[in-house]
């Protein structure tokens, strides 16, 4: 077993404007796109459970064949900017993905 971090090329989270946080996992090959996207690994079920949400918070899991990519949008718990968010650009909430075993 490998984790999600060794396989992925790019693996980020962002802001998708401030009420959402998007990740985006991009793979160097077809071959290592494949082989995450067939592992079923990642789905609403895993998501909610590795960052503690409901499902009905994540917005969407797009699987991108033509990129090697993987788009997860969910719904943000304190909008960007507000008092009490620590993490304004959404930019450090991807490691909870990284450890992620493929």
């Amino acid at each position: 077993m490998s984790k999600l971090y060794e396989i992925a090329k790019i693996l980020r989270s962002k802001n998708s404007g401030p009420f959402e946080l998007t990740f985006d996992i991009i793979f160097a090959t077809e071959e290592e796109y494949k082989r995450v996207k067939e592992s079923g690994i990642i789905n609403e079920d895993k998501i909610a459970e590795i960052y503690n949400i409901s499902k009905s918070d994540i917005a969407d899991i797009v699987f991108f064949n033509p990129a090697n990519g993987i788009k997860i949008t969910i719904y943000r718990r304190i909008s960007s900017g507000t008092i009490g968010d620590r993490d304004v650009y959404g930019a450090q909430q991807h490691a909870p993905l990284m450890n992620l075993e493929i």
